[in-house]
């Protein structure tokens, strides 16, 4: 049986874009996902790259690396993934201050205009401006996560990658080695895993005793087929409500309830959205639920209803469009960086997910690490030096 350098499990953005870079680094690289058509965070995303967010030294780079290999990734992979460079309008309910919120986006790298509830419409015709006091006007870039997917995946094969479909069920432990990963028919040797399996990953590394602050929601959309209607932007709110929830459901206090089935650890929320692709579908979401069981299910029929009834709200156009709601498991690490590096209680695993923006720093943070794993640098790479090590246990 070959034993590879490196087992990549999981293969959404995450695992596709490290895969792809370990591949053309050198390494054999085996890429395993548990689904021909996964239905994870990646594929119902709204594939936004949000390169203005970077708040430290740390983000804004990443951001700025990661916009700039989005740029040129269609070419370098050899397949498109779809990216374009578009206009993100995020709506100030009414009973709010604009300026306030305003004030709150300075910390950003690029700060955005400031628009009338008028001008926000002429930039999105379709937006109800009586249900807004502001917008605020963003430059954003876009790409089709599975397009992206593929192109990675493509391209991992053709520098001599494995990808298999095959459910990871274990790790292997030989001491205080992981040694590969185990599925229900075989298991796949390596010197190094690298767990990209997002909302999974948490129990995966419990299963070999290793403890981690990586957490999960459930977020659910409505994904909806090609439509006549046109959206001219991205529309999300100005005071989003998730980041402030990951940080309660994260915190350090809450973190017994995660390895317990049946707890939801704080109320859900809705953050209202939607983004239009080119192909005319749209996906329009979303809730998101600290449910501690990843298998949870919601009710569909409420939760597809408070969605319509608060697009409608903004985006009357898109209340009654036919569509499909889905849900997903999304990671995250509680304190909006990812959760990147090698755990010092085992040596040849390494954790790589929780990514908070994951189209904006995903591609640069991949490269990043095939590099420092290849040892083509001679100093420690000092942005991952602040994603190392202790944030992971």
């Amino acid at each position: 049986m070959k034993t590879f350098d490196w087992i990549v499990v999981g293969g959404g953005l995450a695992g596709s874009a490290l895969s792809y870079e370990l591949a053309r680094t050198g390494f054999s690289v085996l890429l395993l996902e548990d689904s021909p058509a996964p239905s994870n965070g990646t594929r119902y995303s709204y594939g936004g790259i949000a390169y203005w967010s970077g708040t430290t030294e740390l983000t804004k780079q990443l951001c700025q690396e990661g916009i700039e290999i989005h740029r040129h990734l269609s070419s370098e992979l050899e397949a498109d993934t779809q990216f374009r460079e578009m206009q993100l309008l995020l709506v100030i309910d009414r009973d709010r201050d604009p300026e306030t919120i305003a004030q709150q986006y300075q910390q950003f790298s690029v700060t955005p205009a400031l628009l009338t509830p008028e001008a926000a419409k002429a930039a999105e015709p379709l937006l109800n401006s009586e249900a807004i006091a502001a917008a605020l006007l963003l430059p954003h870039g876009h790409v089709s996560p599975e397009a992206t997917v593929k192109a990675y995946n493509q391209a991992f094969l053709r520098a001599g990658g494995v990808m298999q479909i095959a459910q990871v069920t274990g790790l292997a432990r030989m001491g205080d080695r992981i040694k590969g990963v185990i599925t229900p028919t075989q298991i796949y040797e390596a010197g190094n895993v690298a767990v990209c399996a997002g909302g999974l990953s948490r129990a995966l590394l419990k299963s070999v005793g290793i403890s981690t602050r990586l957490y999960f929601t459930q977020a659910e959309i409505i994904e909806t087929p090609p439509a006549e209607v046109q959206l001219q932007t991205i529309v999300m709110p100005a005071e989003l409500k998730r980041f402030e929830m990951e940080a309660i459901a994260g915190s350090a206090d809450q973190d017994a309830l995660w390895d317990q089935p049946g707890h939801e650890v704080v109320s859900p929320i809705l953050d209202i959205g939607a983004v239009q692709f080119q192909d005319g579908s749209l996906r329009i979401g979303q809730v998101s639920r600290t449910l501690t069981d990843p298998t949870a299910q919601a009710d569909t029929s409420t939760s597809e209803a408070s969605l319509r009834q608060a697009v409608g709200h903004f985006l009357p156009a898109l209340k009654q469009l036919p569509g499909q709601w889905s849900s997903c498991l999304v990671s995250f690490s509680g304190d909006r960086l990812p959760l990147v590096g090698h755990f010092a209680v085992a040596e040849g695993i390494h954790l790589f997910s929780g990514f908070s923006n994951p189209f904006a720093l995903l591609p640069s943070v991949a490269r990043r690490f095939a590099q420092a794993a290849a040892g083509t640098t001679d100093q420690p790479d000092p942005l991952l030096a602040q994603l190392l090590p202790d944030r992971l246990i």
